[in-house]
């Protein structure tokens, strides 16, 4: 449930070779009246963003998936950013 405060992910998926590949995009939080800030630190190439419920920092990025750093370059788990 969208509450407000509550922290969200925001996710650009790429298609890649080895399966799909989440990539960072930002975060957004949840304004008292339901509406969205989203703050994006890269711009999706497909103009597709997805957003789900962060992770705990203590739970890293294993809640959402597999991930790629910000780069792009790598593969693996890597920790969201708050």
């Amino acid at each position: 449930m969208l509450t407000a405060g509550k922290r969200l992910a925001v996710f650009s998926i790429r298609e890649g070779k080895g399966g799909s590949i989440w990539v960072r995009a930002g975060s957004a939080f949840v304004n008292k009246d339901g509406s969205l800030n989203v703050l994006l630190d890269v711009l999706p190439l497909d103009g597709k963003l997805h957003v789900r419920e962060a992770a705990d920092k203590k739970d890293g990025a294993q809640a959402a998936g597999r991930f790629s750093s910000e780069s792009g370059l790598e593969s693996g788990l890597v920790e969201g950013h708050s």
